[in-house]
C-alpha cells in the first residue's frame, strides 16, 4: 500500500484522513466517534495543553519528541496521542505491549525505515500499556527511538519510573493527565446529545441536569465510561426520549471504583488511609477506608496497615489501640463481609481518634542506631547469666540487685553498657497514658537520684 503525501496543516489538523477499510462513523461506540479532532476540542487537561504550555506548542509545531502520557483511564491518551501524529503528519503505528513481540518491533522499524528513506514521512509509534513493556522489548525499542527512525509515544497508568527502565525513560518526556472534571465530563456529555455529525444529536433526547451530573461523576473521571453510559442510556430510550437519574444509573449498572490492587493508585489510597488515621480525621480515613473496600480490596491489606499504625503513632499513648486492631481483624475472620466491615470501621474510628505518640517508633529507631554504633560493648558484669561455677567466680551476677526485693519493686541499678549510659533512647509523648508513664519515670528517677545522695 503506498505512503500518503504529506498533508496540509488544515487537513493534518482536522484528522479526516480517507481511508478504503475504514470503519464506517455510525458503526463505531460513541466515545470514539467523539474523540476530539483539534486540540480546541479537547476537554480537560489544561495544565499542559493550554496555549503557550510546551506539549501543547511542541504538538502545533510537528516537533514533537518521544513522550509518556501517563494517567489514570478515559483521561485522552491515545486521542493525544492520535493527534500529536496527525499535527506532525507522521504514520500513527500502534503497537500493543500485552499481545504484540519483539518481531513485530522489527517490522515496524523496517517500515519506518522504509517510509522514512521513501517519502520522507517519520513514524509515530504508540505504544498503549507501555508498562507491560519486557525487557527484551524495551531493549528491542531502544535504539530505533535514539536514532529518531521512530518517535515512541506511550500510554500509562502506572508510574513510569517503576515500569519502564532507565535508559528508555531518559530519551522521553513525561507528561501526567488528571482524571477529567466532573464538570468537563458533563460538558462532554452535552456535547454528545447535541452532536448531529458524530453524537447523538439526531435522535433529538432530553437528559436532566441531575441525570448528566450523576453520570459525570459516578464514571471516576473518565471520559470513555460516562460517554458509553450515556450511550447505553440512548439505545434504551430510544429516538425523542428524556434521561432520568434512574435511566442514567440504569444506563451505569453496578459502577466500580478505579482502585488498582496492584498498581500505584493502590499505594496512593492505602497511603492516604494511613495519614489520615493519623492525621485524628475519622472522617478521610472511613472515605478511604471505603474507597479500597468498593474497588475490591482484600481488608486483611487495610488492617495489616491500621495495626502497624496503631504501634507506629499511637502506640503507648493508647495501649489499647493495638490490641483493637487486633482484635477487629479477628472478628472479620470470624464474621466475613460485610458484616465484618463493622468492626473494620469501628477500628478506624477508634484508631482515628486515639491520642498520638510516635516515641515507641523513636525509641526503637534510637536503639537499632546505637546498636550498630556499638556492636561490642561488653554486657555489664552484674546481669550477665551465671549458671556455672566458673562464672560466678569471675564475677557474672555479682552486685545484681533483685527489684522485688525492694517495697517500689525498684533498685537503681545499670542496665546499659558503659559506653551508652547516661543516654535515654525512649523518652515518653506528653499525650494519654504515656503521661503516666512518665510520672513513673519521673520517681523512678527520684528514687535514683536520693539512692546516689545517700552513697
Amino acid at each position: 500500500m503506498a505512503d500518503r503525501a504529506p498533508r496540509s496543516r488544515a487537513a493534518r489538523q482536522s484528522g479526516n484522513a480517507p481511508s478504503l477499510f475504514a470503519v464506517p462513523e455510525s458503526a463505531r461506540p460513541l466515545a470514539a466517534r467523539m474523540r476530539p479532532r483539534s486540540l480546541d476540542e479537547f476537554v480537560g487537561q489544561e495544565h499542559i495543553l493550554q496555549p503557550g504550555k510546551p506539549l501543547r506548542a511542541a504538538i502545533e509545531k510537528g516537533t514533537i519528541g518521544s513522550v509518556i502520557l501517563w494517567g489514570p483511564p478515559g483521561t485522552g491518551k491515545t486521542t493525544l496521542a492520535r493527534m500529536i501524529a496527525r499535527y506532525a503528519d507522521r504514520e500513527f503505528v500502534p503497537f500493543s505491549a500485552v499481545t504484540e513481540g519483539v518481531p513485530r518491533v522489527r517490522a515496524i522499524v523496517a517500515e519506518a525505515e522504509e517510509r522514512l528513506a521513501m517519502s520522507g514521512r517519520g513514524t509515530i509509534l504508540f505504544v498503549d500499556e507501555i508498562h507491560r513493556l519486557n525487557k527484551a522489548q524495551q531493549d528491542a525499542f531502544l535504539p530505533h527511538v535514539e536514532a529518531g527512525t521512530v518517535t515512541l509515544v506511550g500510554a500509562t497508568t502506572e508510574n513510569p519510573s517503576f515500569e519502564i527502565n532507565g535508559a528508555l525513560l531518559s530519551r522521553a518526556r513525561v507528561f501526567v493527565l488528571n482524571s477529567l472534571a466532573v464538570d468537563d465530563i458533563a460538558a462532554l456529555l452535552r456535547r454528545a446529545l447535541a452532536d448531529e455529525e458524530r453524537g447523538l444529536g439526531e435522535l433529538r433526547l432530553a437528559a436532566d441536569d441531575d441525570a448528566l451530573a450523576l453520570m459525570a461523576r459516578e464514571s471516576d473521571g473518565d471520559a470513555r465510561r460516562a460517554l458509553t453510559a450515556l450511550e447505553a442510556a440512548a439505545e434504551s430510550l430510544g429516538a425523542g426520549g428524556r434521561i432520568t437519574s434512574d435511566a442514567a444509573r440504569e444506563a451505569m449498572q453496578l459502577r466500580f471504583a478505579r482502585h488498582d490492587k496492584g498498581g500505584e493508585e493502590h499505594y496512593n489510597i492505602l497511603s492516604a488511609y494511613h495519614k489520615s488515621l493519623r492525621g485524628s480525621d475519622p472522617n478521610g480515613a472511613l472515605y478511604w477506608m471505603a474507597r479500597m473496600l468498593d474497588g475490591g480490596e482484600d481488608p486483611m491489606t487495610i488492617f495489616r496497615r491500621a495495626i502497624a499504625m496503631a504501634a507506629e503513632d499511637i502506640g503507648l499513648a493508647d495501649p489499647e489501640a493495638l490490641k483493637l486492631a487486633i482484635a477487629a481483624r479477628d472478628a472479620y475472620h470470624m464474621l466475613g463481609a460485610p458484616e465484618g466491615y463493622l468492626p473494620l470501621a469501628e477500628m478506624t474510628i477508634y484508631l482515628a481518634t486515639a491520642p498520638k505518640s510516635n516515641s515507641s517508633k523513636m525509641a526503637l529507631d534510637a536503639a537499632m542506631r546505637a546498636a550498630r554504633e556499638t556492636p561490642g560493648e561488653p554486657v555489664p558484669l552484674h546481669i550477665r547469666n551465671a549458671p556455672t561455677k566458673l562464672m560466678k567466680e569471675l564475677g557474672y551476677g555479682r552486685g545484681y540487685q533483685y527489684a522485688h526485693d525492694s517495697a517500689e519493686a525498684y533498685i537503681p541499678q545499670e542496665y546499659l553498657p558503659e559506653a551508652l549510659r547516661g543516654q535515654p533512647l525512649y523518652e515518653p509523648g506528653r499525650f494519654g497514658f504515656e503521661r503516666e508513664i512518665a510520672k513513673r519515670l519521673a520517681y523512678w528517677l527520684e528514687l535514683r537520684e536520693k539512692g546516689e545522695s545517700r552513697d
